[in-house]
């Protein structure tokens, strides 16, 4: 049975460009959904719509009488529907690629059905009245659709390029900073043995490297979930009303956010140090820029801590741990193809690499 996309990629094409923006546009929608969740939360405007997903029993939209909040609520609403289309055009850009990139078209679908899934929690957190617990698991849902979004956009550029060395340069955080260019000249793991090509590491060096780097990552997950639990236990209920907060110690569980943000520190440093300059080159470089960005990210949480949990400082705060989980994904991943291509992957399995051209019918 055919489908309407088997049947526009049997007579239209498009570019790996193409699909690279549309993977890099799904991370930024995913970091904007994140952040415009938190104005929703710091401006007490998680209740301006009453009800889901209706914003009240008998209107869509919300009325003149819910006013600003009502108005900050229903336009979080409408910035899913523009998140889907994202998602939507990441999937259609996979799909109409010469070379097949089903790794791409696995993290588009992946990233869709999570939209669904935050929606449906969204929904749960209005009927719950923003229990904490409930919006707690909002939050790390966004944060679910974010991994989905970094994986799809690094998969794009392995991809594209026709092998899954993965050790290129992809943009952003880690690279943080806009969108960066395809493979690095030193990372080509397919061609170890070449003349002038990097040498293959020890089996062990590369186990250590890819250990380090899952236990950076590990680390940094723990640190975003006791996050939300300081989160939950602040004065940043979402609502002016009276809501419940968690039962813990705010100071105590602040306390110990920061010494998991030291560990996580001390980690990136040392597989900074770790990783090889011959054949890491952009492994190093997104390491380095991850150490930059959760440098200042301390420096936010600190002074958010310090001075009372101003809103703005917090939400500078939301966007930092979401440019935080965006970097120590790109790390992990491109250390680990750049591991696999230096040394080859457990169990003497080939290096995979993406499928030849195939024409569609």
């Amino acid at each position: 049975m055919r489908t309407p996309l088997s049947w526009l990629a049997g007579r239209y094409s498009l570019g790996a460009r193409s699909v690279r923006l549309a993977a890099l546009g799904s991370v930024v929608a995913s970091i904007a959904i994140i952040v415009t969740g938190g104005i929703v939360r710091v401006t007490g405007s998680g209740l301006g719509c009453t009800d889901w997903p209706m914003c009240t029993g008998e209107t869509l939209a919300p009325t003149a009488e819910m006013g600003v909040h009502g108005a900050i609520e229903f336009g979080n609403r409408l910035l899913t529907g523009a998140l889907c289309a994202v998602v939507g055009w990441v999937i259609i850009t996979a799909r109409l690629q010469e070379r097949p990139m089903p790794a791409v078209l696995r993290g588009g679908w992946a990233q869709f059905w999570i939209v669904v899934l935050n929606a449906v929690v969204g929904g749960v957190t209005v009927w719950m009245r923003l229990s904490p617990y409930i919006v707690a698991a909002h939050f790390l849902a966004a944060t679910l659709l974010l991994t989905a979004a970094v994986y799809t956009w690094h998969a794009a550029y392995a991809g594209a390029d026709g092998a899954a060395d993965g050790a290129g340069d992809v943009g952003g955080v880690g690279g943080v900073g806009g969108v960066g260019g395809g493979s690095d000249e030193n990372s080509k793991g397919g061609e170890v043995g070449r003349p002038g090509a990097p040498s293959p590491l020890a089996p062990r060096s590369a186990a250590r490297i890819r250990s380090l780097s899952a236990s950076l990552v590990a680390v940094t997950a723990v640190l975003v979930v006791v996050g939300t639990l300081a989160t939950g236990s602040g004065p940043h209920a979402g609502d002016s009303s009276d809501v419940p907060r968690m039962p813990f110690n705010w100071t105590a569980v602040t306390v110990v956010h920061g010494v998991l943000a030291v560990a996580v520190l001390v980690l990136a440093g040392v597989l900074l140090s770790a990783l090889p300059r011959d054949g890491f080159g952009a492994a190093r470089r997104k390491a380095a820029a991850f150490l930059a960005v959760l440098l200042g990210q301390g420096v936010v949480g600190l002074v958010q801590s310090l001075t009372a949990l101003p809103s703005l400082v917090v939400m500078l705060h939301l966007l930092g741990s979401a440019l935080v989980w965006t970097g120590v994904l790109q790390v992990h991943f491109t250390v680990k193809r750049a591991s696999f291509g230096h040394s080859g992957p457990p169990d003497g399995a080939p290096l995979p690499r993406a499928r030849g051209a195939a024409t569609h019918a």
